[in-house]
């Protein structure tokens, strides 16, 4: 237990890298694919296509070759970018595909008649989305946003291959000193799933809250 008694700075500093990831990779995600998601049952012909577009791409490319592309790519065309927001913005691309879709469906379980009344009262599409549809979507979807949090938050692990310090890059610089494969990787393996853990029970009590205490 050496290995990890006289680490704890470091394991320390590796997981608040993995958290800070996690949550500005999440933010992105939301906000980008929020906006995706309005696009998607927006009015506009091209902002649909994009969208569409958006999504396939977002869905599919492995988020490891995102952020290998932008690491090291990147800085070959003239785009100077740190490891850091290249592992933020790789995640933040794939995230916000999963949410535009995640939103997409809150949205299309919408009563249709609540869209029917408010464009009888004369409101724009925007305000429509805004203040009708998007928070009832939410609401509808909050524990398959918590899963892309988890997501998140597991993607980031993968930041390792791009040399970002964040837990599983220490877990691996601990295991070549230290030869402790089992323990080091057990530790984090354990944090992960703690964080995970936590964030799916915090959806389900906000999933109570928002239903009027109905589990």
């Amino acid at each position: 237990m050496n290995v990890i008694t006289d680490n704890l700075g470091m394991i320390g500093s590796g997981l608040l890298t993995t958290l800070l990831i996690a949550a500005l990779a999440y933010s992105g995600a939301l906000v980008l694919g929020t906006i995706m998601a309005v696009f998607r049952v927006g009015p506009i012909p091209p902002l649909r296509l994009l969208a569409s577009a958006w999504v396939v791409a977002a869905c599919n490319i492995p988020v490891l070759c995102l952020m290998i592309l932008l690491a090291f790519g990147a800085p070959r065309l003239g785009v100077g970018i740190s490891l850091f927001w290249s592992v933020i913005t790789a995640i933040v691309f794939s995230g916000s595909g999963f949410v535009c879709e995640t939103l997409r469906s809150g949205v299309n379980s919408v009563p249709k008649g609540q869209i029917e009344a408010a464009r009888a009262l004369g409101m724009p599409f925007g305000l429509i989305i805004r203040a009708v549809v998007l928070p009832q979507a939410f609401v509808r979807t909050i524990q398959p946003l918590v899963n892309i949090f988890i997501s998140c938050l597991i993607g980031s692990a993968l930041a390792a291959a791009v040399g970002v310090p964040e837990l599983t890059n220490v877990t691996q610089q601990l295991n070549i000193r230290y030869g402790e494969a089992v323990i080091t990787f057990m530790l984090a393996g354990l944090v992960y799933l703690a964080i995970a853990f936590a964030a799916t029970k915090l959806g389900t009590m906000l999933e109570r809250a928002t239903s009027g205490g109905r589990a």
